[in-house]
């Protein structure tokens, strides 16, 4: 079943992780292939999938676009203003949605009472 060292889940696999150089390296040489199933060599060579390639290439462009604009890649534009706003708005839906089941509760017991009365 589970093994001495670990949880009951320590026999699956673990899950890959890729280092940025490693990334960039694959992005490149895959860009720079032409020729008739040459990417897919490149990724079966090297275990990985498409949405892999998909993934990297829309961080990459993330980066770029915030390095454009002046801010630290990885870090959001968002300021604590925006935070509490929508901290506010998600209390605010949520408020509604209780308000919407206590009218519909009341209008059922408003119902109750005229027939039993």
């Amino acid at each position: 079943m589970s093994s001495s060292r670990g949880g009951p889940r320590s026999d699956r696999p673990k899950r890959r992780t890729f280092t940025a150089a490693y990334k960039k390296r694959i992005l490149t040489e895959y860009d720079g292939l032409t020729g008739a199933g040459e990417r897919g060599a490149l990724l079966r060579r090297e275990g990985l999938y498409h949405s892999h390639i998909q993934k990297w290439r829309e961080a990459q462009e993330q980066g770029a676009r915030e390095a454009l604009e002046g801010r630290p890649a990885g870090r959001p534009a968002a300021t604590e203003k925006d935070a509490d706003n929508e901290r506010l708005r998600r209390e605010s839906e949520r408020l509604a949605a209780e308000l919407a089941r206590t009218k519909a509760a009341l209008e059922v017991v408003g119902k109750a009472h005229a027939l039993l009365a």
